[in-house]
């Protein structure tokens, strides 16, 4: 029930405008966003590359209201691709197709992924297609398959969710192209005629796409890029020990190398898990994210985790 409240208020406009202008709300969300600026979020990536960990970049936003906001959101994606191929940061980004216009106007949005993924691909920098709640589910996915066979397969990839009982079926139909797939529970409320309403369902069907992308990882040899720009073609998406366990147990049971799996994971959760795998020698990479739209971000990961809401309500006793 508190779940579904959080995942609600991380919604609702009148609590963003409530939560927004509270100061100490914003010191505390900054243990799960790198700041508001680019400059910030490249500081935080410099930090993480000297650990041996790998990053994605994640400006903030999602759901805009305007074409010009559309264009802007794609300009500031470029603008990022830029800056890290200008100070020869090797960090991929991940992008909402929402924000650069796909609720909008799907031709719009279109046509400011392709400007982006052009310029991704003239600089050589790695871009993961985020998902979204349900409604969007199957524009993302017919969006991907557009761009990944225009010519844009080696630098980009695709988010799937767990929760969704179509999903297994969605990522045996990529992995037939062998699309890199980013695997994580996901983070929306959504009704029970289409996604697993008990955690433990949405765990199993985790752990069954999770072997169905390790074995195609086998079968192809997929590695993450020498560089560490570009992931494998499996890259499992939990905080969740247990999942990570099956993943690590799994790959070594069917003979996968380290580098065939990356464990991906957030900004200011788990860092003593990441720093454990990189450890261990698997392939880590930590979700960036920054901007001033950090609202919903934030209470979305209140929403995951007990520990984090204790973290802000604890924050909130001491101001």
């Amino acid at each position: 029930m508190l779940k579904l409240l959080l995942i609600y208020l991380s919604q609702a406009q009148w609590a963003r405008n409530m939560v927004q202008r509270w100061g100490f709300a914003r010191r505390t969300a900054a243990r799960f966003v790198a700041g508001e600026s680019l400059d910030e979020a490249v500081e935080v990536v410099h930090t993480l590359h000297q650990k041996g960990i790998c990053t994605t970049l994640d400006h903030l936003g999602e759901n805009v209201t305007t074409k010009e906001n559309a264009r802007l959101a794609a300009d500031e994606i470029i603008h990022i691709i830029h800056r890290l191929s200008d100070d020869g940061v090797c960090s991929g980004i991940s992008i909402k197709l929402s924000q650069i216009g796909l609720v909008l106007d799907p031709g719009l949005c279109e046509e400011n992924l392709l400007r982006v993924m052009e310029e991704a691909r003239q600089k050589k920098i790695y871009i993961r297609i985020d998902m979204e709640d349900s409604g969007l589910t199957q524009m993302t996915l017919d969006l991907f398959k557009k761009v990944r066979d225009g010519g844009f397969s080696d630098n980009v990839g695709i988010v799937i969710q767990a929760s969704l009982y179509r999903s297994e079926g969605d990522v045996k139909d990529l992995l037939k192209e062998d699309s890199k797939i980013r695997l994580c529970k996901g983070a929306y409320k959504e009704p029970s005629n289409i996604a697993y309403p008990r955690k433990k369902d949405v765990d199993g069907n985790f752990d069954r796409i999770t072997k169905l992308m390790l074995d195609r990882s086998m079968e192809i040899g997929s590695r993450i890029s020498a560089d560490g720009g570009v992931p494998p073609l499996a890259a499992v998406a939990t905080h969740d020990p247990q999942r990570v366990d099956f993943a690590r147990e799994y790959a070594e049971e069917i003979g996968l190398e380290k580098t065939g799996l990356e464990f991906q994971m957030l900004y200011g959760i788990r860092e003593e898990l990441q720093a454990s795998l990189n450890k261990e020698g698997y392939s880590v990479r930590v979700y960036v994210p920054y901007g001033t739209e950090w609202y919903p971000y934030f209470v979305r990961r209140l929403a995951e985790r007990p520990a984090n809401l204790w973290f802000f309500l604890s924050n909130l006793v001491r101001r």
